[in-house]
Parts: structure tokens; sequence; C-alpha cells
């Protein structure tokens, strides 16, 4: 069975970090390339950040630069968002989601893609 999970949110104080692992199994998990969205209740799910099948190519959204990194260890196939300096306005619903082939990561992080896989989301709250 395909089954895409994200994991590791929790409760942090704004300036605070978390890392988020999404982890993959039953798919060929180094010919897809993985995408991280959130979503608040009410609000458009937003693409965070997006990463390449090899990890080679990575592309973040302006909201994020600076504070989140995205990373991928096709061994464990598992990709990683860490995310530092937290803010309020990053609590969300954190999703892992992923697409075969080599899309354009800008693209991906904006939705133009149909994804193939969605994981179970996680949840990020940073209190002020």
């Amino acid at each position: 069975d395909v089954q895409l999970q994200a994991f590791g949110g929790g409760l942090v104080q704004s300036g605070g970090a978390l890392r988020l692992s999404c982890a993959a199994s039953g798919f060929p998990f180094d010919d897809y390339a993985i995408g991280w969205f959130r979503q608040v209740p009410g609000k458009e799910r937003e693409g965070v950040s997006c990463i390449s099948r090899s990890g080679g190519g990575s592309y973040l959204v302006d909201s994020v630069k600076g504070r989140f990194t995205i990373s991928r260890d096709n061994a464990k196939n598992t990709v990683y968002l860490q995310m530092n300096s937290l803010k309020p306005e990053d609590t969300a619903v954190y999703y892992c989601a992923a697409v075969e082939g080599v899309p354009i990561l800008e693209r991906l992080c904006r939705s133009e893609y149909g994804m193939h896989y969605w994981g179970k989301g996680t949840q990020v709250t940073v209190s002020s």
C-alpha cells in the first residue's frame, strides 16, 4: 500500500524550531518530487517548499525563505522540512505530497500539478 505520512509537528513558541518529516512507502520514492503544503481552516492550501527527485533542486516560497530548509534522504524514503525562527503565521496543518517526474518546482509549490499522493497532515502551532 502507498503511504505518505507527515509527522513532527507540535506546539512551539515564536522564534522556535521544528523539523517535520515526510515518510513514504509503497512507491519508488526517488522517482517523485515532493512538496510541503500547509493549510489553515477557512483558507486555501498554500505551497511552502518543494524538492526534486534527487534533492539537487529545491524551492521555497518567499514567506519562509531564510527560515525553512527542505532536504531529502532517498535511502530512508524521507523528506525533511527544517523550520527555524517560527512565527505565529506559520501555524497550520502541514502536508506532504508527491508527484512523479521532473516538475518545475515553483509551479509544483503553486499547486499547478496534480499530485499523485497526499499524506496525512501534522499540526504546527506557533504561539506568540
